[in-house]
């Protein structure tokens, strides 16, 4: 192995990544003979060209520079919050890219413009304008590309070379072909236009933000600020109005789908049906209650209602819709209690999987083989694998190794998967798998040998323990824990790792936890996390914990993990510190003000700190309507509570931060000086959501253990 070395913030952060190649968007070229993926460079973790392997050898090489074919164009205002929205705020590079169905030739979007690079590497330009270009993307038969420019949908026809406009009325607050912001940052629908796989029309959606309220926001840089007036739907605000219409290619049609008389709803999914003469439309309430799934009439935009979803609490979206040969569908759902399969057909339903485990997503269908894939914790909640099940039987198979946590997708009509995984003492690697035989062709081995990254450093390297504890309800909660090297009699500081919000953030996972904890650990820390009630992917009844009243039992899971630590030989109870970021830094600061004196600091880094300034689709979602629910929000918000926060509390935020915005932390700060409380601060300008960048991440760290060695290891 390489010498040993001692691992410092600056090598956490640094480029190469040390955490190994890190490829993105790994795909099979319709054909098979390619494997293409976003590779970042050896020189710069954050830019990344496209790469591809032909399959009949192996051999890997660049196939388009984003040096050399890129114009270093700065994107537009759009495009930036887009990729916000997409949690790739701060790459550069090629960040997305698709194969024609030909196999020939990719599409890849590139500084603003469009390019298609054919299999030699030259790459063609087929936009060149000063207004960007966003969410480009083929047509299913390969004759068209289709993107948002100026907020109108265009289209080029790649046979003539030729551009049309669909709309040309998109100004001001109308756009066409864009997801909306709540559909982007909280429904997970990224999109604003699908083709028919015919290549025959588009369904697309006409977005009207002009019942949605101007938020001023302050996007404070290093030597001046900008003011952006964002339509940003607030908690029991108004909502964009979004309609859809179906129109045809050669701009010969436009028809308008009826999506019911309630404007306020949510346009959560589009799906054609393989025959391109009908779609399957999602339409959720705005309480979010109840889901529609609407059969509509291509020809005539006329719907009916094929099947509703009902919750007393709240419906969790997903992208699990499916059509099988003989025109049934696969759905996944909660009504059990748990999300797992159904095949819905002339309104009969059945349920494929059943258990107390989570299907996370369905990814793939063998229409031949009558066989679907799916991802799931059925065999450890910690876990998660690529399964097969048989339709007709329900017979299941697991198709990735045991231990660890896996993504996957679907490539040759059910074939062959493009596995993503990785365990807590191996990084993540790639691999195709044949799905038949179980052969697997790896794509990234990413092998812990003398060559890697994080080599020099493997000797100190702590492999976390998970366990359980009990709920106060007795409900079992998964942990998290990392420690150095124990000497006996010797007690250690802790820092808890909090995010516990619905949703997202899952602390408890087999998978690699990248280097930053493992240089908490080489500095003495022990880090300790608890996935508590609210948390996702253990069932409707865990999550439904904290339906109208955030904050309250999270926090309890919290204290019951801090109790156990107290217990522990190694520990010092009075040197435990809390650190989370967004729902992890409301947590801090809902810990802080709870609990006085358990923790000795807390890091709170972008928090919420009053859901009436959070966004109307996942607020409400938990919290209801502030304007009928006004006694939930004033219990679960951080500002009515805040004068009991005694301990040493450090504040971070972004300051051009368009998520949570800094004025949820300004907020917060006045309410503690007019009570002449005290607590340190770190705000970072032109920074958004994600406080980021090689030499920014080592400052903000430097930071917090600069806060957290005076205020809880160095403390007497």
């Amino acid at each position: 192995m390489a010498e040993d070395k001692p691992l410092t913030l600056e090598r956490v952060f640094a480029s190469p990544s040390i955490n190994g190649p890190t490829p993105r968007a790994v795909k099979l070229s319709p054909d098979g003979r390619h494997v293409t993926m976003l590779r970042p460079r050896a020189d710069d973790r954050d830019r990344f060209d496209l790469w591809a392997m032909d399959t009949s050898t192996g051999q890997w090489r660049m196939l388009v520079d984003s040096l050399k074919v890129g114009s270093g164009a700065e994107l537009s205002e759009a495009e930036k919050m887009q990729r916000e929205r997409a949690r790739i705020g701060g790459t550069r590079g090629i960040v997305a890219y698709d194969w024609a169905p030909n196999s020939q030739s990719l599409l890849v979007p590139l500084d603003g413009d469009i390019f298609v690079a054919d299999l030699t590497g030259k790459a063609t330009r087929i936009t060149n304008t000063k207004s960007g270009e966003l969410d480009a993307t083929i047509s299913p038969k390969g004759g068209y590309v289709s993107f948002v420019r100026d907020q109108n949908l265009v289209l080029v026809d790649r046979a003539k070379g030729s551009e049309r406009a669909l709309t040309s009325d998109g100004k001001d607050t109308l756009s066409w072909g864009v997801a909306e912001f709540v559909a982007q940052e909280e429904m997970d629908r990224t999109r604003g236009h699908w083709w028919a796989p015919d290549d025959s029309a588009l369904a697309v959606a006409r977005v009207d933000e002009s019942p949605v309220n101007i938020v001023s926001r302050a996007a404070i840089g290093a030597e001046s600020t900008k003011i952006y007036d964002q339509r940003y739907p607030a908690a029991g605000t108004s909502n964009a109005i979004v309609d859809l219409y179906i129109m045809s290619a050669d701009g010969t049609r436009k028809t308008k789908v009826d999506l019911g008389p309630d404007k306020d709803v949510y346009l959560a999914r589009v799906n054609w049906m393989p025959d391109a003469k009908s779609l399957i439309v999602q339409r959720q309430s705005r309480d979010q209650k109840r889901l529609d799934i609407l059969s509509v009439d291509a020809a005539t935009g006329k719907s009916s209602i094929l099947f509703s979803e009902t919750s007393k609490t709240w419906l969790n979206l997903n992208d699990d819709l499916r059509v099988l040969a003989d025109g049934s569908l696969l759905w996944t759902s909660e009504r059990d209690g748990f999300n797992h399969i159904y095949s819905y057909k002339q309104g009969k339903w059945s349920q494929l999987t059943k258990g107390p485990w989570v299907v996370k997503a369905i990814i793939g269908l063998n229409r031949k083989l009558g066989t679907a894939y799916f991802t799931a914790n059925k065999d450890a909640a910690t876990e998660q694998h690529l399964y097969e099940i048989t339709l007709a039987t329900g017979a299941l198979r697991q198709l990735t190794p045991k231990g660890g946590w896996h993504e996957g997708t679907m490539a040759g009509g059910g074939t062959q998967a493009i596995i993503r995984g990785s365990t807590p003492n191996q990084p993540e690697q790639v691999w195709v798998q044949t799905i038949a035989t179980a052969e697997r062709r790896m794509i990234e081995g990413n092998a812990l040998d003398a060559a890697h990254p994080y080599a020099p450093y493997l000797t100190s390297h702590a492999t976390p323990k998970f366990s359980t504890i009990k709920a106060a309800d007795g409900t079992l909660l998964h942990t998290k824990l990392l420690t150095p090297k124990l000497e006996a009699g010797k007690k250690y500081p802790v820092l808890v790792q909090v995010y516990g919000g619905p949703g997202a953030g899952r602390q408890v996972t087999a998978n690699w936890g990248g280097a930053l904890h493992q240089y908490l650990v080489d500095q003495g820390w022990i880090i300790f996390s608890v996935d508590g009630r609210g948390t996702p992917e253990r069932g409707k009844a865990f999550e439904d914990h904290i339906y109208r009243t955030m904050g309250s039992v999270e926090v309890i899971d919290q204290l019951a993990g801090v109790n156990w630590l107290k217990q522990q030989g190694f520990v010092d109870p009075k040197k435990m510190a809390v650190y989370g970021w967004s729902y992890g830094g409301y947590m801090t600061l809902k810990l802080l003000s709870a609990a006085p004196g358990t923790f000795a600091a807390g890091v709170s880094g972008a928090p919420v700190t009053k859901w009436e300034l959070y966004d109307t689709h996942y607020t409400e979602r938990y919290m209801g309507n502030p304007k009928t629910d006004a006694a939930a929000y004033a219990k679960s918000n951080v500002l009515p509570h805040s004068d009991a926060i005694a301990d040493p509390l450090m504040l971070i935020h972004g300051m051009a931060d368009d998520n949570v915005v800094f004025d949820h932390s300004t907020a917060l700060m006045s309410r503690m000086q007019s009570r002449a409380q005290r607590f340190e601060t770190m705000v970072y300008p032109g920074q958004t959501h994600r406080v980021a960048g090689p030499k920014v991440s080592v400052h903000l760290w430097t930071s917090i253990l600069d806060f957290l060695n005076r205020t809880v290891k160095n403390k007497d």
